[in-house]
């Protein structure tokens, strides 16, 4: 008799839970929802966090509030994600950082276990720029200039495994040449002082510098896409400006922790796809030299475990460490 109360039991607390679920999911949002954005503010995740969330606020009728939590190359702020309540109040903005992390720092989660992937966002390039006082005026002249003089000339990134980072590895692997990593706490950072001088070059997001390139803040070398972009048509990419076969680009999404209803994913995932769909966000994108993607949430899973595998390959062949 005890077994079949048990049972009974057992069979009303599941009803009881699965209940209650679908009761929050229908609820929600009703309360604002965090958007942690893992990098100091300044940099391209926070251009695109800033840029999503603003959206989302309007099609989930709640304020959706940008969560800035830089370090350790963006493993600090996607953590917080990863051990949040998986309620969807907490959301997280990854890039091609979550597909390197994994390679270079002991992480407390799972990069693929520990979230639900909800939908990338858009691509884009890197665009090499220097500071205007810099002498080099295309991708010819850095390239001979670092030839002439191996170990002299500095570069800036957000940090060891950035996509800055590997955009400036690749370029130092494929151009032969000897160019100094100075890594920053976030590209906010690493971009103030290219603008002010004291590093006169980066391979930065394009999404992050077209404003700057326009202002003449900075000058654009080049851009990492397989085709001019859009948002400077006028700037040649790298590879036609004298590094053939150079492609760099970086991608952005929203993740939550895993164990959020299904229910409360699919809205999120609807309220995203609908926010990109926005002419101000489209707009804003294409000023700043970045292209929209739509996939399914099981598309960018697995778009997430194929670019784990490529940075994976690209940081042991290049022999990259955490600092």
């Amino acid at each position: 008799m005890s077994t079949i109360l048990s049972r009974l039991m057992g069979a009303a607390g599941l009803v009881l839970l699965l209940t209650t679920a679908a009761a929050a999911s229908n609820d929600y949002p009703n309360k604002p929802v965090r958007l942690i954005v893992p990098f100091p503010p300044g940099g391209s995740n926070d251009v695109v966090g800033r840029l999503i969330a603003k959206q989302l606020s309007e099609e989930l009728k709640q304020q959706v509030f940008v969560d800035n939590r830089g370090g350790a190359g963006g493993s600090i702020g996607t953590e917080a994600c990863a051990t949040s309540a998986p309620d969807g109040y907490t959301l997280c903005i990854i890039s091609i950082a979550h597909a390197v992390n994994p390679w270079l720092h002991k992480l407390s989660y799972d990069p693929v276990k520990s979230f639900v992937p909800i939908s990338i966002l858009a691509t884009g390039p890197n665009v090499l720029v220097v500071n205007p006082e810099a002498p080099f005026k295309s991708v010819k002249d850095l390239l001979a200039a670092a030839k002439a003089s191996p170990g002299q000339l500095n570069y800036a990134s957000a940090g060891v495994g950035s996509f800055q980072h590997l955009g400036g590895e690749l370029f130092k692997l494929m151009g032969g040449v000897d160019i100094v990593h100075v890594p920053y706490k976030g590209g906010g950072p690493a971009m103030q002082d290219v603008v002010a001088g004291h590093v006169k070059i980066m391979f930065s997001s394009l999404i992050q510098t077209t404003a700057l390139i326009k202002s003449g803040q900075l000058r654009a070398l080049g851009t990492g896409g397989a085709e001019r972009s859009p948002a400077l048509p006028d700037v040649p990419t790298i590879a036609e400006g004298g590094l053939p076969g150079y492609v760099a680009d970086n991608w952005w999404g929203i993740v939550v922790p895993a164990g959020t209803p299904a229910a409360i994913n699919d809205k999120v995932y609807k309220a995203t796809q609908a926010a990109l769909k926005a002419p101000s966000v489209k707009a804003q994108f294409d000023r700043e030299g970045a292209a929209i993607v739509t996939m399914t949430s099981a598309e960018f899973s697995e778009y997430i475990k194929q670019e784990t595998v490529k940075w994976g390959r690209v940081v042991k062949e290049g022999n990259f460490k955490a600092q």
